[in-house]
């Protein structure tokens, strides 16, 4: 049989791991002394075959369910998704039977929303932590909205920026092909990433126009919804990922319902910024 073929990672990849797997450590310790929650879930809604391979050293690198699997304490249920069948029976095949793990095939989007969510409400003394790690702009808008407002579920999000660049913040938005304008509407909730996209521009002449805003400006706008919005209570300041290059590939985003989520993931986030990775 071919060995099967993990996807290869480069370093600010690595980062994103540590980044999460510090603070769902964090996360799991805190949870399992509060007496009256009932369970705390990890949710991976892009879980891939559970490891990666390192572009920089050639060795397998744990992916997020594995490191999930190793938080002590444990958390209560573990759910993992992928639409990649291939991807989905490796996860199986490394995890084994286990009562703890729940793992999918399908749309990341709508497992979300009709079964793993559910599982995490607030009214039930359930929490939950999401990581949300697309490869493209493939979350819809009303998984935040739905996370934001049952005030039970803090996120880690990649915002792909390259994605929306390439395929929809045009210099001249007017050429964009439908379809992908409304990729990005059900990305970012509706129609309004235009105001956060482009500033208005005066010639000499006194004629407008639109010239794209920068790519922090656009991050920022996102962070906002997910404030106002979502009704998220706290969103940090998004950390940008780079190539190798220097060019930024996606911001992770952390939004939460709870303040002392939100600083401890401030203060990794600082971490990666002193040390001048973002």
């Amino acid at each position: 049989m071919k060995p099967f073929a993990y996807d290869e990672i480069g370093y600010w990849s690595e980062v994103k791991l540590d980044i999460v797997r510090k603070y769902a450590s964090a996360y799991s310790t805190i949870m399992s002394a509060q007496p009256t929650i009932r369970k705390h879930i990890y949710i991976d809604a892009f879980a891939g075959a559970g490891r990666h391979v390192s572009r920089r050293t050639g060795e397998f690198v744990h992916g997020s369910p594995l490191n999930a699997l190793k938080v002590a304490p444990p958390f209560s249920e573990i759910h993992l998704i992928d639409l990649h069948g291939g991807k989905v029976a490796e996860l199986r095949r490394q995890i084994g039977s286990r009562q703890d793990v729940f793992i999918y095939a399908g749309d990341a989007n709508k497992v979300l929303l009709d079964t793993a969510f559910p599982r995490c409400r607030y009214e039930d003394f359930n929490r939950a932590l999401c990581l949300l790690d697309p490869y493209a702009l493939n979350v819809d808008w009303s998984v935040f909205q739905t996370a934001g407002q049952m005030g039970s579920i803090e996120i880690f999000y990649n915002f792909m920026i390259m994605d929306a660049n390439m395929n929809v913040l045009w210099r001249n938005p007017d050429n964009v092909a439908p379809a992908q304008a409304v990729r990005m509407d059900k990305a970012w909730g509706d129609h309004s990433w235009r105001e956060a996209a482009y500033v208005g521009k005066q010639t000499l002449w006194g004629d407008t126009f639109d010239e794209k805003a920068r790519n922090e400006d656009i991050a920022e706008g996102f962070r906002k919804r997910l404030e106002e919005v979502a009704e998220f209570k706290y969103v940090p300041r998004p950390v940008p990922m780079r190539n190798e290059k220097g060019v930024v590939i996606y911001y992770l985003f952390f939004a939460s319902p709870n303040k002392t989520g939100a600083r401890i993931v401030e203060d990794i986030f600082n971490t990666y910024r002193i040390r001048g990775i973002a």
